[in-house]
């Protein structure tokens, strides 16, 4: 097992030098097991690296690939973004990579895109049995990036009538997951005539949005 985890922190570094020595960081859609449709939103992180690009100047590369739970390749890219609606499953040998990933360096922002929830948090336990989800405070500096947020996520999409509430994960004090549920954040990111958003309503998804992707590459840590 220490030797995987070597063998995954050098290819995390080895990634994240080659983003920094092209000038460009490349965002990754992950690839789930379970039947759940990790697929949704296919333009959603594309929409969201142009407007990072094109509001924050940050040099994200256009190119959005796909990458899986348990293969060697996620350690190439320093954010990945989950969603779906459905079952999501993590082999033992799945979770324990990303374990790893997210160890050392890596960073995942899950948006529940309605049904994941019951699915996802057992399977989080799998990957951190030792680590708990904590709502984060409305004062968290991922809500304070380029776009104030003083309530915390936006809501993007009603269902059940609940308030949209943002998650993480801690480790050694760096937050390494950010969970948003009852918010459909993602959703907020695709295309104007997928879902039918109005303007403002997609603005405050990309803006929320911007500001993760700024807090993680920012090195900001801690509550």
């Amino acid at each position: 097992m220490f030797k995987r985890l070597v063998i995954a922190l050098f290819l995390l570094v080895v990634g994240l030098s080659n983003a920094v020595a092209q000038g460009s960081y490349q965002l990754a859609v992950l690839k789930y097991g379970g039947g759940g449709d990790w697929y949704a939103n296919p333009t959603a992180l594309p929409n969201l690296v142009k407007f990072c690009n094109a509001q924050l100047g940050m040099g994200i590369s256009a190119d959005v690939p796909t990458v899986e739970v348990g293969g060697p390749e996620l350690f190439n890219f320093p954010f990945v973004h989950m969603t779906g609606h459905g079952n999501v499953v993590f082999s033992m040998q799945e979770a324990e990579n990303l374990r790893n990933y997210l160890i050392g360096g890596g960073f995942l922002h899950i948006s529940d895109n309605y049904g994941m929830d019951p699915y996802l948090r057992p399977m989080l336990t799998r990957v951190f049995p030792e680590l708990e989800l904590v709502e984060l405070p409305f004062a968290h500096p991922i809500y304070h990036q380029e776009f104030a947020f003083p309530q915390g996520l936006p809501k993007i999409h009603e269902h059940d009538d609940k308030p949209a509430r943002g998650y993480g994960l801690f480790w050694d004090g760096r937050l390494v997951l950010f969970y948003d549920s009852e918010c459909d954040l993602g959703d907020g990111w695709e295309d104007p005539d997928v879902h039918g958003d109005s303007e403002e309503t997609r603005m405050k998804a990309l803006r929320m949005g911007a500001n993760i992707v700024r807090y993680v590459f920012s090195g900001a840590e801690g509550l």
